[in-house]
């Protein structure tokens, strides 16, 4: 039961949304840029892949990299990046993108700017208002208020410039946008597949992605986007193609 329950959950979470709202438009779509022999798609908030188009018996095809987390700077959205991708020598391929103005939705540039990390740009109408991209309107209001409270205490020097850094990004990691240090010591340790030691450790997990699940089910809710139009976008995501 267990197991059963938890694939249910997973399948609603692991290609979740997390971000400003009205970038949930992009989810479940698919963008393709060709250059040279390569063939390179970005699916927001699923993954990114590469498919050499050679006639080549062992041609590559595979992941450059799958959802992970936000890039934030000066309190603004800047890019997504996708981790753990297809294995590469010593480590996962990993691509950042990075989302700029454009009059339509479109995959413009890809570069390998350092060998198996790579850099793509995604050009997209809704970035283009100077507020589209801002951490703060995309929180949930009471990480919204822990915000504000941090800022009172900052202005009042009751923290350092340090501490208040340290508490804004448990913030960012509260909310998902950034994943915590000890996700990513977990996420490098524990089997990429759907297996458990115990059934305790497959309650606990269930737990958790309930616990995800109900946050932005909430979210959702309180900006009048029906949870059943997510279930929807994320059945489609992760169907086999």
């Amino acid at each position: 039961v267990c197991f059963s329950l938890y694939f249910v959950c997973f399948r609603v979470v692991v290609a979740y949304f997390l971000g400003p709202l009205h970038l949930f438009r992009l989810a479940g779509k698919c963008f393709s840029y060709v250059e040279s022999m390569y063939k390179y798609e970005f699916c927001p908030f699923h993954n990114v892949t590469q498919h050499e188009q050679t006639f080549r018996w062992n041609a590559y095809s595979g992941i450059l990299g799958i959802w992970h987390e936000w890039e934030i700077e000066n309190n603004t959205f800047v890019a997504m990046w996708m981790r753990d991708g297809d294995s590469c020598e010593t480590k996962n391929r990993q691509t950042k993108v990075l989302l700029v103005c454009g009059k339509n939705h479109r995959l413009a540039h890809v570069s390998e700017p350092s060998t198996c990390v790579y850099s793509l740009t995604f050009e997209t109408p809704l970035v283009c208002h100077p507020h589209s991209l801002l951490v703060y309107p995309a929180l949930h209001q009471a990480l919204q208020r822990k915000w504000d409270g941090l800022e009172q205490l900052l202005y009042d020097n009751l923290i350092t410039s340090q501490g208040y850094r340290k508490q804004l990004r448990e913030i960012f990691e509260e909310a998902r946008f950034l994943k915590s240090t000890k996700e990513i010591k977990e996420m490098k340790t524990e089997s990429r597949h759907l297996e458990f030691e115990s059934v305790e450790k497959c309650s606990e997990e269930y737990q958790r992605l309930s616990q995800d699940l109900h946050k932005l089910t909430a979210l959702l809710t309180e900006h009048g986007i029906a949870y059943e139009t997510l279930i929807g976008v994320s059945s489609k995501v992760l169907s086999p193609s």
